[in-house]
């Protein structure tokens, strides 16, 4: 558990609050929609209702966001969470706050848009579990760097940021500096190639700069900043980390694994198999909020990345990004597990 604090929060997520419609359909389909397959691209409500409305079923509806995912695997772990962002004011939005709050999550820092739709994010998961998004960011996208104030990280012992917001730079600077000048510990999770391929120099400037301590990427984010052909992930973890003194760069691989670095620090994760795979959906999201609850308790690097794992695991056998309340009852006595033998 983690040591005595006057924090009011362990942990502060910042991202867009988007309701997750999950959908499952076949390989041709993804010829019918715009960009490519595996990434992210952003589209407009007429875009959002055309796709939905070709889908073969009805998709399932779970609260998710990048950002948002993690914070929820960290606090049903046991940390005290609370999150950054624009929800709408409609009925997705009303869900999406009773559903955030069954999960633990403090409801203090949300923002509202007044008579705007709620974010949604339409995930395409194919026959090979890989997942295809396509999100109109409604009411989040109007957050804007004005709304962010130092109350927002009053408290607050670790901010973690989806590399989502960094198509806004001007929010980005803005979170960012405020994050830094409370004080707390941040990470950036990448979210995506499409992130990168657009905001790399931002990227590089800002881990140069000190002030975020954990990173975590993917192996296309990660060969995306790096765009050298090159899949030696180990090497490219060290690579990452050597970007900024004491920087953790997280590295993930999906079924192999990942590789955790730090300044002379090199750790592999091994995998953690899943006897069936339904949905990637929200996979590394759910690792990273694995991850920080281990770092959050000062754990060993290797320790957060075996718990880090085992949730990153279990969410891959269910459909969509939200594990099931009854599973976090053996992932926390696992968490227990890896305190104890620290």
């Amino acid at each position: 558990m983690l040591p005595a604090s006057s924090s009011s929060f362990d942990l502060l997520g910042i991202g867009s609050p988007i309701m997750d419609l999950t959908a499952h359909v076949p390989e041709s389909f993804l010829a019918t929609v715009r960009g490519d397959k595996g990434g992210m691209v952003l589209v407009d409500a007429p875009e959002m209702e055309s796709i939905v409305a070709r889908l073969p079923g009805a998709p399932e509806l779970e609260n998710g966001g990048s950002a948002a995912n993690l914070t929820r695997a960290a606090a049903r772990l046991g940390l005290r969470a609370t999150f950054l962002g624009k929800l709408g004011s409609d009925a997705t939005a009303a869900s999406y706050r009773a559903q955030a709050a069954a999960a633990g999550i403090d409801l203090s820092r949300y923002k509202t848009g007044a008579g705007l739709p709620n974010a949604r994010c339409l995930a395409l998961i194919t026959p090979d579990a890989a997942r295809t998004m396509r999100t109109d960011l409604g009411a989040a996208l109007t957050l804007s760097p004005e709304e962010v104030t130092a109350a927002d990280f009053a408290g607050v012992r670790h901010a973690h940021i989806e590399g989502y917001l960094v198509f806004n730079p001007s929010l980005a600077d803005a979170v960012l500096a405020r994050a830094r000048a409370s004080g707390a510990t941040v990470s950036l999770d990448f979210a995506s190639f499409d992130v990168i391929r657009h905001t790399r120099d931002w990227l590089f400037s800002q881990l140069r700069a000190g002030g975020i301590h954990v990173v975590f990427a993917n192996e296309d984010e990660i060969r995306a900043l790096y765009p050298e052909n090159n899949d030696d992930y180990p090497a490219l973890a060290s690579r990452l980390a050597a970007e900024s003194p004491g920087l953790v760069a997280v590295v993930k691989v999906g079924k192999d694994g990942a590789w955790i670095a730090r300044d002379a620090e090199l750790h592999r994760v091994a995998p953690v198999p899943a006897d069936r795979v339904v949905d990637t959906n929200g996979a590394g999201d759910n690792f990273g909020g694995g991850f920080l609850y281990g770092f959050l308790n000062r754990w060993p690097l290797p320790a957060c990345g075996a718990l880090a794992a085992a949730v990153g695991s279990e969410c891959v056998r269910h459909s969509g990004p939200a594990i099931p309340a009854e599973r976090w009852v053996a992932l926390r006595e696992l968490a227990a597990k890896l305190a104890s033998a620290r």
